[in-house]
């Protein structure tokens, strides 16, 4: 997974650049096929890989999560 994410990043950056120095008819529809790849495909493949196994509760503003902040706050001063 983590081989594709760094394909899928070097390919749309490619993309991207290859339109922006190659001056033909088609260079801005390389530009926007490299962005797109960017920020569709490999963006959210990046994402579910970085949080595939960790809970989202804990990332959370919860009640329970400020106590915890707060008695951690506490018992450090």
């Amino acid at each position: 997974m983590k081989y594709l994410i760094i394909f899928l990043f070097i390919a749309a950056f490619g993309s991207i650049l290859t339109g922006y120095f190659l001056e033909s008819e088609y260079s801005q529809k390389l530009i926007g096929f490299g962005v797109c790849g960017l920020f569709f495909i490999a963006f959210p493949i990046f994402s579910y890989y970085r949080w595939k196994d960790k809970d989202v509760k804990d990332y959370m503003l919860t009640k329970e999560n400020l106590d915890k902040m707060r008695e951690r706050e506490k018992k450090e001063n």
